[in-house]
């Protein structure tokens, strides 16, 4: 199979840390690919230099003569003035198309990621259409290959779920940077890690995450027996070179090389397996007995004049994992301040237990003050901490959250997203509390963090309550779920699954629905034909199979992107005239139901 991009011998420093040492990747046309790594470890700085965003310090980058790269960074720019439309026109100006290609690639891109108005301007999008129209802008160019940096950053669980399926159905190759174990399964067929835990800097497995997770653990136990073998042998050498002198006379000088050698070895080795450390996330009760935490009794919100929930009841108990799921923009984040007493409801009451305990999580974490050394934020008045009623220096506090001494008075502006994370939960953690209110404590995080996190909550004595687009967690850690539709309603379900489900239904009901149709001025209206009531009869059946064309066309499309203009334009057409098909079929489906309806 011919290599359509590779890195050979990549080096990339930052200051005097380097991220990867001699790094050698390489991926083929069509492939699934997933990339993850622990924090710090350089996944975005990878893609920008595979995408030719950045140079390496050593080492070089090739991809296959011809070939069209796509990238999309985590976060989406766009022009405040450009509407949707000119935003994905202005990307395709770039591969020197003639106006009727741009504009055709350009309708055709826009379709695939749901955009129905492109008029709109482009500033006012939600984060979740900020990230289709920033893929819209990739598809454009017609990429034979795509690089995506951390791709489900601001979308909600079913903005998720369709990004998931568009990969699956895409025939374009792609790697895929994310923490998301879900979407990870979802969408990688092979898994690629970089982190220095590995001789190479990378571990790459086939057979997807679950696969992936399985040989990792065999490969990290295999190293630690190596290592444990390579420091008893140290260990023994060390005990024979230092015999007394008249020995020393006698000892062969290779030997005394290999003993050198073999402690650099174990030098090295060390290092490596310290990289696997986890981070030391335990969340503190308070012992309390309580049956009842908190009562919450026909509890409504609105914001803005805009219902977000009503009529919510819920008694919280120790041992309750609630997860408030929904999409961006329903509520989630307000029910849990109400919730949490940060916020007063409209209406109902919100009863604490006396002398009740909580501690809040917030998105963004917004109460970490960024001008506040990583030292103070940790132990604001002396050098110690108290973590369950034993004090500990700041120092080896910091180490727990992989924090080395020589950062405890760095600016925590200067750490990274999921370092600050880190900061917030060591910060919680000396909370000792009856209920933990999390907003998003998934976010930045990486994979490793979060199964410590999952842990810890799941150990956790008192009742949790909990926001995140992070479904491995939701799955496994919620007891209850409440999801919110945004319109003012609110409903339990049984886990995230059953949520999903329920939405996927209501989405895929809402689809073919006609718009409404002003009523007939006669007084009598005509009833359909038979010919017409054949014709609505099959309307469904007639619609799955346009569908199915267009997708065949988008197929064709991806196919023609390298055979050269002709072919890629008539290939463009005919997908544009599929398009055309179906929506001239829902036209004619509206205009029959309106038509039945009415005489009926």
């Amino acid at each position: 199979m011919t290599v359509l991009l590779s890195g050979r011998g990549l080096t990339k420093n930052y200051g005097p840390r380097p991220l990867f040492t001699g790094l050698n990747v390489e991926f083929h046309a069509g492939e699934r690919v997933g990339l993850i790594g622990p924090n710090g470890a350089g996944k975005s700085t990878l893609l920008k230099l595979l995408a030719g965003r950045e140079l390496a310090d050593d080492g070089s980058v090739t991809q296959k003569r011809g070939a069209t790269l796509a990238y999309l960074p985590q976060e989406d720019e766009f022009a405040p003035d450009r509407t949707v439309r000119q935003v994905v026109l202005d990307a395709s100006a770039e591969d020197h198309w003639d106006e009727a290609g741009r504009e055709t690639r350009t309708t055709i891109a826009l379709a695939r990621v749901g955009f129905t108005d492109t008029d709109q301007l482009a500033a006012t999008l939600s984060g979740g259409w900020r990230k289709r129209l920033a893929l819209a802008r990739e598809l454009a160019r017609n990429p034979d290959f795509l690089l995506l940096d951390e791709p489900t950053n601001h979308l909600d669980l079913p903005g998720v779920v369709w990004l998931e399926a568009f990969l699956r159905a895409s025939e374009i190759g792609y790697l895929v940077a994310t923490h998301d174990r879900a979407f990870l399964r979802a969408v990688a067929d092979d898994v690629v890690e970089l982190s220095r835990v590995y001789p190479d800097g990378v571990f790459r497995s086939s057979g997807g995450y679950d696969d992936f997770a399985d040989r990792k653990e065999a490969f990290l136990d295999a190293q630690d027996r190596e290592r444990d073998a390579v420091a008893n042998r140290v260990r023994k050498e060390t005990e024979w070179l230092s015999r007394k002198e008249s020995a020393q006379r006698k000892k062969s000088r290779s030997r005394i090389q290999e003993a050198a050698d073999r402690r650099g070895q174990l030098a090295e080795l060390n290092y490596r397996t310290a990289a696997t450390g986890a981070v030391g996330i335990d969340f503190a009760g308070t012992g309390r007995q309580t049956k009842k935490l908190l009562t919450v009794a026909n509890v409504s919100k609105s914001l803005g004049g805009r219902p977000l929930f009503a009529n919510v009841d819920l008694i919280l108990t120790p041992g309750m994992r609630l997860g408030l799921l929904g999409a961006n923009g329903s509520g989630k984040t307000t029910l849990l301040h109400v919730l949490a007493g940060r916020l007063a409801p409209d209406t109902g009451l919100v009863t604490p237990a006396e002398r009740l305990r909580t501690v809040l999580f917030e998105q963004g974490r917004s109460s970490l003050s960024l001008t506040t050394t990583l030292r103070r934020a940790l132990a604001p008045n002396t050098e110690t901490v108290l973590f369950r009623d034993r004090p500990i220096h700041v120092a080896a506090w910091a180490q727990q959250f992989h924090f080395t001494a020589d950062q405890l008075d760095i600016e925590l502006g200067a750490l990274s997203g999921g370092e600050r994370a880190r900061v917030r939960i060591a910060q919680l953690m000396l909370q000792p509390a009856d209920v933990l209110f999390l907003d998003e404590p998934t976010n930045d995080l990486d994979i490793p963090a979060l199964e410590v996190l999952e842990e810890s909550l799941a150990d956790f004595p008192g009742a949790v309550v909990l926001v995140s687009h992070d479904r491995d967690l939701m799955d496994r850690l919620c007891t209850d779920v409440i999801g919110l539709d945004g319109r003012g309603n609110s409903q339990t379900f049984g886990s995230l699954s059953q949520w999903l489900s329920a939405v996927t239904k209501l989405v895929e009901a809402a689809a073919p629905a006609p718009k409404p149709i002003a009523a007939k001025t006669s007084p009598k209206p005509k009833k359909l034909s038979y010919k017409e009531q054949l014709q609505l009869e099959g309307m469904e059946a007639a619609i799955l199979k346009a569908e199915r064309e267009v997708l065949t066309c988008q197929a064709g499309v991806e196919r023609a992107a390298t055979a050269g203009h002709t072919i890629l334009a008539a290939a463009c057409m005919a997908l544009e005239q599929a398009q055309r098909q179906v929506d001239q079929l829902y036209s004619q489906w509206q205009d029959l139901e309106a038509r039945r309806a009415s005489a009926s």
